[in-house]
């Protein structure tokens, strides 16, 4: 058997990025399947987001939402401790440690040196990897939040919730890579008024537009951290003229959080939920091996019925040039031992006054 070493000019490696368009609306969140879609652990530490029933082998699982109070946020008598273990543990992973060992808090600007506000009180939504493949494409996400004072009639005023100028603007001081920060738009639609507060802490110009520190997207994790200020009137980012009810008896979000259950606090932001999409983002490596077979190269087959009785079949004289037919490539490493093999979609005649380049591509 005869082999040809490739060179470095024979090989070329590539990259590519893969997008699927990803809508998640909120009737399928919260209201289509009677919250049959929803489930609910013993530990009551999160809850499970399906697309369908979580009982039909149908369902995909889409996202899990829960809450997370840090031990200087407001005081709980609820599930306490369950609360600010969800808070460290997402923080440790996602922020990591400062200088002494201490454990960093989400900052709504990503400045964790800097003076920024820190989040004490977050909602935490990881994304399936069936959604969010290897990343959530920068500068896609969108979240549309119903903020009508009412409970009852949530999305009769919005809030649109993105990660605007992120495909420039993003921070990579995580331990799990890149992340962007999420910022609140009106979205108004059936009032004139603004929902958002002017004269708040956390307003912001982003490409000259007024925006709303909201919360921060950590793209190859998935995971999406919102401030529960989005849903706090008066004096943080909301101003909606009414006091905002979070729960279905009229009880504000401050007074609901250190009460709450973590599994009742995440229906009540799930009922809010009006529209999220993002395009995610597949990762194709490739590696394109170019197998070239000159003139005077593969003319004989290895093929052991090639030649009968020492003379090659396919020449009837002996002055005919020989012939041979490419079905195959093989890929060997250092030793000769066959890593790999490329089939061709029909045989290639090769004979001495024809030349082959065959393109073999490895996707990894």
């Amino acid at each position: 058997m005869t082999y040809k070493p490739l060179n470095a000019s024979d090989t070329v490696s590539t990259r590519t990025l893969l997008h699927e368009a990803i809508p998640l609306t909120g009737t399928i969140v919260s209201g289509t399947y009677s919250d049959e879609n929803i489930k609910n652990f013993a530990h009551g530490m999160f809850q499970s987001v399906y697309d369908y029933p979580y009982l039909s082998s149908s369902a995909n699982h889409i996202f899990d939402l829960t809450l997370g109070v840090h031990a200087q946020g407001l005081a709980t008598s609820v599930q306490t401790s369950k609360k600010k273990n969800i808070y460290n543990q997402m923080a440790q992973v996602l922020m990591g440690y400062d200088a002494t060992g201490s454990v960093q808090k989400f900052d709504e600007d990503g400045d964790l040196l800097g003076s920024g506000q820190k989040l004490n009180e977050v909602f935490i939504v990881p994304f399936s990897r069936l959604l969010s493949k290897d990343e959530i494409k920068k500068e896609t996400f969108e979240l549309t939040l119903g903020v009508m004072p009412s409970y009852f009639d949530p999305m009769e005023r919005t809030l649109v919730i993105s990660d605007y100028g992120a495909s420039t603007e993003y921070r990579v001081n995580s331990p799990v890579g890149e992340y962007g920060i999420l910022y609140a738009r009106d979205g108004r639609l059936n009032t004139g008024s603004s929902n958002l507060d002017a004269s708040s802490t956390h307003k912001v110009s982003v490409g000259g537009v007024d925006s709303w520190y909201a919360g921060l997207l950590f793209y190859q994790a998935g995971v999406m951290v919102l401030t529960a200020s989005l849903l706090q009137n008066g004096g943080d980012l909301l101003d909606v003229g009414a006091t905002l009810e979070f729960e279905r008896d009229g009880t504000t979000i401050d007074a609901s959080i250190p009460t709450t259950s973590i599994s009742g606090a995440a229906d009540d932001f799930r009922r809010r939920i009006k529209n999220i999409q993002f395009n995610n983002t597949t990762e194709l490596n490739s590696t394109v091996y170019f197998c070239r077979a000159n003139h005077n190269e593969f003319n004989y087959s290895s093929n052991p019925t090639y030649v009968n009785e020492s003379k090659v079949r396919v020449k009837t004289q002996a002055t005919d040039d020989p012939v041979s037919y490419i079905t195959t490539v093989g890929l060997y490493n250092d030793n000769n031992e066959l890593m790999g093999t490329a089939k061709l979609s029909e045989p290639l005649k090769k004979n001495p006054s024809t030349e082959y380049t065959i393109r073999v591509r490895l996707d990894y």
